[in-house]
């Protein structure tokens, strides 16, 4: 192969509010949680399996992900996996893993702090590639979502 792929594709459930800062330039940057779930058979037991995604949006798309998501909301989310060095209080190098995300769809019917529907950056239709169900491979019932 003569290059290389950094992309991550994720449907799932925000686990809390989205979070809207402006840096010091002034661009908006939305950070939130997403969770996606794993159903599988181990022997004759359904086990379930829950993954926490950091995602990270800017400019207006950020502020429309603060303006239509909540917690709970279903989201589909196209980006890049990015790592982040940082300092913590005692000075000591950190490091976060996250999804810098340039297409986000609001896959709920409403949108969730106002009426939304799918958004995104760059070019395309705003709509979730067929075939993606949001359920993660897992059941649809309530049950299957960790909050």
């Amino acid at each position: 192969m003569a290059g290389s792929v950094n992309k991550a594709t994720i449907v799932g459930n925000l686990g809390k509010d989205p979070d809207l800062r402006n840096i010091p330039s002034g661009a908006a940057v939305c950070n939130f949680s997403v969770a996606t779930n794993e159903r599988y058979k181990q022997g004759d037991e359904w086990q379930s399996k829950t993954e926490w995604h950091n995602i990270v949006v800017w400019g207006k798309l950020a502020e429309r992900c603060n303006q239509y998501l909540q917690k709970g909301s279903l989201v589909y989310i196209e980006g890049k996996m990015q790592t982040r060095k940082w300092k913590d209080r005692d000075d000591k190098d950190r490091y976060t893993s996250e999804v810098n995300a340039f297409i986000v769809v609001f896959l709920d019917k409403q949108g969730g702090r106002g009426q939304g529907g799918g958004s995104q950056d760059g070019g395309g239709d705003g709509e979730a590639p067929a075939g993606n169900s949001g359920d993660g491979g897992g059941s649809k019932d309530d049950e299957s979502f960790p909050f």
